[in-house]
C-alpha cells in the first residue's frame, strides 16, 4: 500500500494511504462547498436603525435608498407564477398590463383594541404609496370607529368605509376570528364593490411604491425571515391533530399573514376555508403554532398562489430578515417585538 507524506512533525513525517488522502480531500471539498452555500443562501445583517420608519402621523418616509434587484433573485416560482420584485422589468410589464384595465382594489385591515394607534399612520402611508393614482377603497373593520376621527384626507378615486365589529379583546382571540370577519365583510358590505382585495395587518407602514405589479388571482407574500431558509426551517404546523398540519414532503415557501389578497372571489374562498379549519380545531381543543398564519400556509400549499410577492412587500428589521433592494412595506408590530420596553415607548410602538 503506497504511503504519501502529509505533514512533518517533531516525530518525523506523517504518512497516509492513498484511500485516506482521497477521503481527506473529499471531506475538505464538502466543508468548503457547505460554507460557500450557506453564505450565498442566508444573508444575515446586524439590525439597522428603525427610528426613521416610526415617524409621526403627518407622513411616512422611505427607509432605504433604491438599490438594484439581487442578481440571483428568482423571478418565477417552481410552478410558473411570477415572483414579484417591484423594480424588475417583469413588474413594469405587469403594471402596464393592469393600468389598461381600470380596476378598483380594496385594502382591508382590522383595527381593534390597542391597534387603533396604528390606523392613521397606516392610511396616510397607503395614500402616498399604495397603488398611487388608482381607484382604492379602504375597508377598516373596527370596534372603535372614533379612532378614525377626524377623517383621514383621501385623494381622488379613494374611499374609506368603516365596518363596525364587536370588541375582540386580546390578540389571540383576534387571530382566531380574523378569517371569519374577512369572509363576512366580503359578503357584506364589500359585495361586488371591488375586483381585487388585499388584507393587511394595520401595524404596518407603506414606505415605497406598491403598484399594480401586486395584482393577481391569488397573491401571497414571502416571509422576510424565512425567504432564504431551507424547507426544514419553516415553522409549519406539525401536530397531526391539527387541520393546519403540513407533512414533511409538502411546502415550497413560507408566507407571512401580514399581506395577502387577489381577486375578491379568491380571497373570499381562502377566508372561508381557513375559518372552517380554525373552527374545527377550536372545537377539538387544538391550537396551531402560528395561529392564522399556519392555516394560511396550509391553504396556499393546496391552492398555489398565482402571484408571489418578494420580501420587499413585508419586511422588518431583524438579524434574520433577508436583505432587499427596496423596503416597500414595513411591519412596525413585528419590528417592535425585538425592542425593549423603553425603546418601544420612545418609538410609540
Amino acid at each position: 500500500m503506497a504511503l504519501f507524506p502529509l505533514c512533518k512533525t517533531t516525530a518525523g513525517q506523517v504518512r497516509v494511504s492513498r484511500t485516506q488522502l482521497v477521503l481527506y480531500c473529499l471531506l475538505l471539498s464538502l466543508i468548503i462547498y457547505f460554507l460557500r452555500g450557506r453564505r450565498a443562501a442566508v444573508i444575515v445583517h446586524a439590525p439597522r436603525p428603525v427610528s426613521h420608519v416610526l415617524e409621526a402621523d403627518d407622513g411616512a418616509e422611505r427607509t432605504t435608498d433604491s438599490g438594484e434587484m439581487p442578481s440571483q433573485a428568482p423571478l418565477e416560482t417552481p410552478w410558473g407564477a411570477p415572483l414579484v420584485w417591484g423594480d424588475s422589468s417583469d413588474s413594469a410589464g405587469r403594471r402596464a398590463e393592469f393600468a389598461q384595465q381600470g380596476v378598483r382594489t380594496g385594502l382591508l385591515a382590522l383595527v381593534v383594541g390597542t391597534y387603533a394607534k396604528f390606523v392613521r399612520r397606516f392610511l396616510q402611508s397607503a395614500e402616498t404609496y399604495f397603488l398611487p393614482g388608482q381607484a382604492v377603497t379602504y375597508y377598516i373593520l373596527t370596534d372603535n370607529p372614533r379612532s378614525l376621527e377626524p377623517p383621514v384626507k383621501l385623494g381622488p378615486q379613494r374611499q374609506l368605509k368603516v365596518v363596525p365589529i364587536a370588541e375582540l379583546p386580546g390578540w389571540q382571540r383576534l387571530a382566531y376570528r380574523r378569517m371569519a370577519l374577512i369572509a363576512d365583510a366580503i359578503g357584506n358590505p364589500i359585495g361586488g364593490e371591488v375586483e381585487y382585495l388585499f388584507c393587511a395587518d394595520v401595524d404596518q407602514v407603506f414606505v415605497e411604491t406598491v403598484g399594480q405589479e401586486i395584482l393577481g388571482d391569488l397573491v401571497a407574500t414571502l416571509h422576510p425571515e424565512l425567504y432564504a431558509m431551507p424547507r426544514s426551517a419553516f415553522p409549519y404546523e406539525i401536530e397531526e391533530d391539527s387541520t393546519a398540519r403540513v407533512a414533511e414532503d409538502e411546502g415550497d415557501y413560507y408566507y407571512t399573514s401580514e399581506l395577502y389578497g387577489g381577486l375578491l372571489s379568491e380571497v373570499h374562498r381562502l377566508a372561508r376555508a381557513c375559518s372552517r379549519l380554525i373552527l374545527r380545531d377550536q372545537a377539538n381543543g387544538v391550537a396551531a403554532r402560528g395561529l392564522e398564519e399556519s392555516y394560511l400556509n396550509r391553504y396556499l400549499i393546496n391552492h398555489k398562489p398565482t402571484c408571489v410577492l418578494s420580501p420587499e412587500y413585508s419586511w422588518w428589521d431583524s438579524a434574520l430578515s433577508t436583505d432587499v433592494p427596496v423596503q416597500r412595506i414595513v411591519s412596525l408590530g413585528r419590528q417592535c417585538e425585538a425592542l425593549d420596553k423603553e425603546k418601544r415607548e420612545e418609538l410609540r410602538c
